[in-house]
């Protein structure tokens, strides 16, 4: 669950950090207030979009962190699969806003903007205000059946997936693969005379390497043997050189290692070092010796180093990439040179993997058909539980007309809210009140087979009162005897059904306007029940009123 938001430097926040608990979490406050920068924040914790204008005035940075404390397994394991561990059960996800970019963080550690969304879809789920809009188009419906079907669909979908690729690749080659006899020719005629380029120049892995290195050292061949002959005189040839010199301390010493232990080490000494000399100088004669080149040495290197490279420009920038290059096209002559064969196997291959796409798709749309009866009917029930009395609920199947990498079924939610009425999509029926419960019911079904522990809704109650509000408020203290759920509300139904009551507020101190957020004991929220019940001025029916209220939805979650 989301156990602690830490927000700095955004908008009209300045700092904040709130605690939250079990259950269900609620946020109230005026209009305006900053309810709504309170879970934007969380938003851009989790990879949202940002402007620069978020930033509170002055500041150069803003910053925001998630704190999550994870047990559920089937989280865990999911987070592991994106090499994300858990410290003492502890996962922190932190953002850092600045102007034009933003540092994104998992338990301390720099991560892509990607990798914090994914982690993110793990462990949080966020309804906005207006996502309930979402429902208004088709090609949603058929990612929330799979979403609810998940446990039953995804290997068959998984082989639908693999086989669509396989067909589209050899619809692709088929395609790619028509020509002509006068084109076929041509084309062959050119491959040979590429391939015949390539073998004829025997190309050995690695030789380029060496050419140069070899190349380097010819074009700089009498530099290297000046030096060589310098250093070799002052080593072994010249007069005091260092040879002769170390011979005649080697023989002043010898003489007087007899007579004590440390003179005798100092002409071991002595004598290793001369060893080591005359293997210098050895080396040194023969790295001389392989420094000098005659010139139809150098002509055969450098005309060889060139064809190489010719070769580079035209086929690859390595020879094992010229080799692959050459492989390739002789594939490619294969195939030219025996052409009605080739086509005739990537046809069959090509209506065998359409055949293995027909027959899982119409195994993943059978799957997929009894899930959708059992999330239809759950779907009905949560409605009614909303003030929907007379609802009828159905999920529609039909057929695509091409086959797709998700099957062949197109979806949509179809409802008649009215007795008498025709089932009708929801874009033709459902108002933006409406809509809103009806997400509500569709994510209350989810949350029962989700692994997501933490919720949140933002003004899920927007355009109901009433019946409809008691209902909705009923609902989400459901929901939040199995999940944790924060929710920011105008309703004093659903606030007073509360584990954890928060009141945003805005606060001027020294001319400087700040959103502040505490959290509420009992009393409090009774106020703030009141507040929202009678506005402006607070009699004390309107508190008796928030009190009963508050008392019977104690009773309600007894």
């Amino acid at each position: 669950m989301l156990q602690n938001l830490h927000v700095k430097n955004l908008a009209l926040i300045d700092e904040i950090e709130v605690e939250f608990g079990d259950g269900l979490n609620i946020l109230t406050g005026e209009t305006g207030a900053g309810k709504s920068i309170i879970l934007g924040s969380v938003n851009l914790a989790l990879g949202g979009r940002y402007s620069k204008d978020i930033l509170r005035q002055g500041a150069d940075y803003g910053l925001v962190e998630l704190t999550f404390f994870v047990e559920n397994e089937a989280q865990v394991r999911k987070l592991k699969e994106l090499d994300i561990y858990p410290e003492e059960g502890m996962v922190l996800l932190s953002r850092r806003l600045m102007t034009g970019r933003s540092v994104s963080r998992i338990n301390g550690e720099t991560v892509q903007i990607g990798l914090l969304k994914e982690v993110a879809q793990i462990l949080i789920d966020i309804h906005g205000q207006h996502e309930h809009q979402s429902l208004l188009y088709k090609k949603n419906h058929l990612g929330i059946v799979d979403a609810f079907g998940r446990e039953k669909v995804a290997e068959a979908k998984k082989k639908v997936r693999e086989a669509y690729r396989e067909y589209k690749a050899c619809e692709k080659e088929l395609r790619e693969n028509v020509s002509d006899e006068a084109q076929r020719a041509k084309e062959l005629s050119f491959l040979k005379f590429e391939v015949e380029e390539i073998r004829e120049a025997d190309l050995k892995a690695g030789e380029d390497e060496d050419l140069e290195a070899l190349y380097r050292r010819m074009l700089n061949s009498k530099e290297i043997a000046e030096g060589v002959a310098e250093a070799y005189i002052y080593t072994s040839e010249g007069n005091d050189n260092a040879s002769e010199s170390l011979s005649r301390a080697i023989h002043a010493i010898s003489g007087i290692a007899k007579y004590d232990d440390r003179a005798s080490g100092l002409y071991d000494q002595l004598v290793e070092i001369d060893s080591l000399l005359n293997d210098f100088n050895r080396e040194l004669s023969a790295y001389g010796s392989e420094c000098e080149f005659s010139q139809e040495e150098f002509r055969e290197t450098e005309n060889r180093l060139n064809g190489i490279n010719h070769l580079k420009t035209k086929y690859g920038d390595t020879i094992e990439k010229i080799l692959e290059y050459a492989a390739k096209q002789e594939n490619r002559i294969q195939i030219l040179e025996d052409y009605d064969r080739y086509m005739e196997e990537l046809k069959e291959r090509s209506a065998a993997w359409e055949a293995k796409v027909k027959k899982q798709g119409e195994l993943l749309s059978s799957l997929r058909k009894k899930q959708a009866k059992v999330l239809e009917k759950a779907i009905e029930e949560g409605l009614r539980d909303l003030n929907f009395e007379n609802v009828q609920f159905q999920i529609q199947f039909s057929q695509t007309k091409d086959y797709t990498a998700e099957g062949m079924d197109e979806v949509e939610f179809i409802i008649s809210l009215n007795p008498g009425q025709p089932l009708k999509p929801l874009t033709n029926v459902a108002s933006g009140g409406e809509l809103s419960r009806i997400m509500l019911a569709i994510k209350s079904v989810m949350a029962k087979r989700d692994e997501i522990e933490t919720l949140i809704f933002d003004e899920i109650d927007v355009g109901i009162s009433g019946r409809t509000a008691q209902k909705v408020s009923e609902k989400m203290a459901v929901i939040g005897r199995g999940h944790q759920v924060i929710c920011i509300t105008h309703l004093a139904q659903i606030a007073a059904m509360a584990d954890h009551h928060f009141l945003i507020e805005k606060a001027t101190h020294g001319g400087d306007t700040k959103t502040e957020i505490r959290k509420l004991n009992e009393q409090e929220s009774v106020t703030e029940l009141a507040r929202i019940l009678g506005g402006a001025k607070i009699t004390d029916t309107v508190r008796k009123s928030a009190v009963e209220m508050k008392e019977l939805a104690k009773q309600s979650l007894s």
